[in-house]
């Protein structure tokens, strides 16, 4: 793995998770929220803003060489300068994939997470399977999500923790030389910067 020692781990946003999930049912159970409103808002932070703040990291990198120097010897802070920081993006750092190497995160203890710049985590980052097989199979599990690399390309497994957290810069598509900053980042989507999925193509864009 790119991370060789595995320092210690918070547990506090597991534990967090839980007072939420009561919290929530017992809003429900006494009519003060509706369920359709929380998933709308799960699904607003899980897929929507939280990923939106990491992709404009990454097309600000894909199209200003000063700024991608800046977030490659200090991340946290290149990503405070766009505005992006808080809680669980104190200590970060970008990986970025290249035609021979490809990057990929996992939390193999818990699921250590940039929150202020991919929101929040989904649920298969968390779960036992990803992260015990990531690191024994990367290439495998890769596949399953649908990225075939070619033999000579070197993956890389980064493990994050309570310390450090990554964010996977991914390969800037062909053929988007013409495109603005917004719609560079419309193709960077959360996955893409976790590294299990590749920058969409422009006619990808949604």
């Amino acid at each position: 793995m790119g991370n060789k020692e595995l320092p210690h781990h918070g547990h506090g946003p597991g534990e967090i998770a839980l007072r939420v999930r009561r919290l929530e049912s017992l809003l429900v159970e006494k009519g003060l929220v509706d369920p359709a409103a929380m998933d709308e808002l799960v699904d607003r932070y899980e897929n929507r803003v939280g990923p939106r703040n990491g992709a404009r990291v990454v097309a600000r990198a894909w199209t200003d060489p000063a700024y991608r120097i800046r977030l490659m010897e200090n991340a946290t802070e290149a990503i405070r300068e766009l505005g992006y920081q808080g809680r669980q993006g104190e200590h970060m750092q970008v990986v970025e994939n290249t035609p021979d190497v490809h990057n990929v995160v996992v939390c193999t203890l818990c699921s250590c997470y940039p929150w202020p710049v991919l929101g929040l985590p989904p649920a298969w980052y968390k779960s036992s399977a990803y992260r015990a097989r990531v690191v024994s199979e990367p290439r495998t599990v890769l596949e399953e999500f649908g990225v075939t690399l070619d033999e000579d390309v070197e993956v890389r497994v980064w493990d994050s923790t309570a310390e450090i957290r990554y964010l996977v810069i991914p390969q800037r598509p062909r053929g988007t030389g013409s495109l603005s900053e917004d719609e560079l980042a419309d193709l960077v989507s959360r996955d893409a910067m976790i590294g299990v999925a590749l920058a969409g193509k422009p006619d990808s864009r949604s």
